[in-house]
């Protein structure tokens, strides 16, 4: 399976009537595996402190998590594993996996718990296969 498939077909899936607004696979270095075409052009110092973030929790609370221009407030995650951000009505969850960051954008009437559902159960399986 392609990577823009398991986007397509994983991450831009419908769950309960909803769908994320954007989804991408990013490389830990920040190359883009796949990503929908709704994904926002993001800079690579943003995926640099994402990765930062991983390796000391808690690094970007002070400062927001910043993707593609928009600032998220960094709310609870899993140190290590899995950041999750809010902006008004919407948010982005970050899951990180052996080999990449699974990212998924929502607004509102998707739930965060649907987007975390989402993001994270792909980024389980990748994590199983040894991605």
């Amino acid at each position: 399976m392609s990577w823009q498939a398991y986007v397509d077909d994983h991450l831009m899936c419908e769950i309960e009537g909803n769908h994320l607004t954007a989804a991408a696979i990013i490389g830990h270095d920040g190359s883009v595996w796949a990503q929908s075409d709704s994904f926002p052009q993001f800079k690579p110092e943003e995926i640099s402190a994402i990765m930062n973030d991983f390796n000391e929790p808690g690094s970007l609370a002070p400062t927001g998590l910043h993707l593609g221009g928009m600032k998220y407030m960094v709310i609870q995650g899993e140190p290590g594993a899995v950041i999750r951000g809010k902006k008004g009505t919407g948010g982005v969850t970050v899951k990180k996996t052996i080999m990449a960051l699974i990212i998924g954008i929502y607004d509102e009437p998707m739930t965060p718990g649907q987007c975390n559902v989402v993001v994270e159960r792909l980024g389980d399986y990748l994590n199983d296969q040894g991605y």
